[in-house]
């Protein structure tokens, strides 16, 4: 485990683009990024051992928590010989607090996308696996029409609710100046004009990344929770436009919360372009 390492992450929406940026980031041979992991989940169960309330929590102080946490950054990471590392996972954006107590110069990239497209995006995958329960509605409802999907989607503790709550935390928060929000369509379209303006919010030096050979699959996660593709990156980046599946009177009601577009009472820093509305329905 290196001593100089350093710790950055990538959070913000699904299906916006965060395998994609892990996968060029990838080519970078001092950088190690990959799909979401575990390392939040572990810090958040940690705490809750030593919280208020807790037998352990008069004995475990500030110091040695913050220490316990590194730990768990040390260990996962202990076998990855690269030295910037970018743990992903949507819910970091809901601890900006912890992490730059943790990691004081850590910078976070947060994948957005018109939440409209992101709806869309999940609908499409799951009407393309008729034969499958995908697990991303758990065990309950939610499945029967596009109506009842969506907004089981859009629920505060849903795949896309939490993680666009968690999101519009941060981008108003107090520490909303180690936030850059990096627009998908954006990165599809100019993936060399994007990079450039990441490793600048990192303070890195340039890298010539080739943005025709970018490949990225987690086969066995996808198969797992029932979405074959869900996690997939083809080999050139590149936007591909499509016309919509949804119904247009969701489209609309979902393309009204994509806040970043106006950065007024944010300290954020954006890199993002209008979502086309071509493809749009009718």
């Amino acid at each position: 485990m290196s001593a100089n390492r350093k710790f950055h992450f990538i959070s913000g929406l699904p299906r916006s683009g965060s395998t994609l940026l892990s996968g060029i980031l990838l080519q970078n041979p001092r950088f190690h990024a990959g799909m979401s992991s575990p390392v939040v989940g572990l810090c958040s169960s940690i705490i809750s051992q030593f919280s208020a309330g807790s037998e352990f929590a008069p004995v475990v102080g500030r110091d040695k928590r913050k220490a316990l946490l590194r730990g768990i950054f040390d260990a996962y990471y202990a076998d990855v010989d690269r030295e910037i590392v970018f743990d992903t996972n949507r819910a970091w954006c809901a601890r900006l607090p912890l992490l730059l107590d943790l990691f004081p110069q850590a910078k976070v990239i947060a994948c957005v996308r018109n939440v409209a497209w992101i709806m869309d995006s999940i609908e499409k995958m799951v009407r393309a696996n008729p034969y499958e329960n995908t697990r991303l509605f758990g065990a309950g409802g939610g499945r029967g029409t596009v109506y009842s999907r969506l907004d089981f989607l859009a629920h505060p503790d849903n795949l896309v609710g939490f993680p666009w709550a968690a999101l519009r935390d941060a981008f108003y928060g107090e520490h909303a100046g180690s936030l850059l929000l990096v627009d998908y369509d954006l990165l599809a379209k100019a993936p060399a004009k994007v990079l450039p303006l990441i490793y600048d919010f990192l303070g890195e030096p340039h890298f010539d990344h080739d943005f025709d050979n970018v490949e990225y699959d987690a086969e066995d996660f996808d198969l797992q929770v029932g979405v074959p593709g869900l996690h997939r990156v083809k080999a050139q980046v590149k936007f591909t436009p499509r016309r919509a599946v949804i119904p247009a009177d969701l489209f609309d009601k979902y393309s009204k919360m994509s806040f970043w577009n106006d950065s007024t009472g944010s300290t954020a820093n954006v890199v993002t372009a209008q979502s086309p509305q071509q493809g749009k329905p009718e």
